[in-house]
């Protein structure tokens, strides 16, 4: 089992009274804590309650496959619980709210790709216009892996990893679609060329997204967190995190409105073993859209 990070006790609970809040479409409670649901049309999406805690964000100079921008480590503290989609975006969901599809890899339950950080926000105004009081965003950078790691202080949220070959993690392939299995028995004829990859954990030709929810999920019912798609974040890239902020509050300053590098966590199928880690992070500018980038939404509760 990995190690836990600290929670904070309290006896707050997101629901009054048993009853969902306005703009939920129904709510309820099983292993994994509370949750509710959204429906735009016929869709629905789950969203997970993320309770208040504080943990250790970072990796810690020892951790394999470490980049130096996941330095240094610190506390952060979040006094707020939010909640957050238990998957990426599906391409149903933003079918329903913008009218089209741009993803390469087609089909309803896989997640919506080749969306920018723009259009992300274009999708945030146009869903919380449909259903008032929803009041969605992108998650902070904090708050991502926060809800990652769900309560664990390891590589991955399952504990640690072991790097074989660089596609090649034992540990990954229960929880994530990576570049060592993303192709393995891949069910579309447009996956990308995957023949040249090196090291792979299974043997495959050809690879891409694969439907949200497949793998296990973390301590707190988020599928998807770790491979699959990269995950646009609300803060604007910092080359460390020396004056980060330490309340999981995005770090807003003066590069947030001037078309800086956007924040993206988690990998993607695409993704070599060493960036599928919580602590894992890269940098993207907000135009971009590429096949392995899509983004999941949270909303703080006050």
């Amino acid at each position: 089992m990995p190690a836990q990070a600290s929670v904070i006790d309290t006896a707050w609970h997101p629901l009054v009274n048993g009853h969902a809040p306005p703009w939920a479409s129904g709510w309820g409670e099983d292993r994994f804590g509370v949750f509710v649901e959204i429906t735009v049309d016929d869709v629905t999406q789950c969203l997970r309650w993320i309770r208040p805690g504080r943990f250790t964000m970072g990796s810690p100079e020892d951790e394999p496959g470490r980049y130096g921008d996941e330095g240094p480590q610190h506390e952060v503290t979040l006094a707020n619980g939010f909640w957050l989609f238990d998957t990426p975006c599906t391409q149903a969901l933003w079918q329903a709210v913008m009218g089209d599809n741009p993803s390469e890899f087609k089909s309803p339950d896989r997640p919506v790709e080749r969306v920018s950080w723009n259009d992300a926000q274009t999708f945030l105004q146009r869903i919380n216009e449909r259903i008032p009081g929803l009041d969605l965003t992108l998650p902070s950078e904090a708050r991502w892996e926060y809800a990652c790691r769900a309560g664990s202080t390891t590589a991955l949220y399952t504990g640690g990893i072991k790097i074989l070959g660089d596609n090649n993690a034992p540990a990954l392939d229960p929880i994530a679609w990576y570049g060592g299995n993303s192709g393995w028995e891949f069910d579309l004829e447009n996956g990308r060329d995957s023949s040249g990859w090196s090291d792979k954990q299974y043997p495959h030709e050809r690879a891409g997204t694969r439907p949200v929810g497949l793998k296990q999920p973390n301590a707190w019912g988020l599928y998807d967190m770790l491979g699959n798609v990269w995950e646009w974040c609300a803060d604007p890239w910092h080359d460390s995190y020396e004056g980060a902020p330490v309340d999981g509050s995005a770090w807003l300053d003066d590069g947030a409105n001037t078309g800086a590098n956007r924040v993206i966590r988690g990998g993607a199928w695409v993704s070599n073993a060493r960036g599928v880690r919580a602590a894992y992070r890269v940098r993207s500018h907000p135009y971009d859209r590429v096949n392995n980038l899509g983004f999941r939404c949270s909303r703080v509760q006050p």
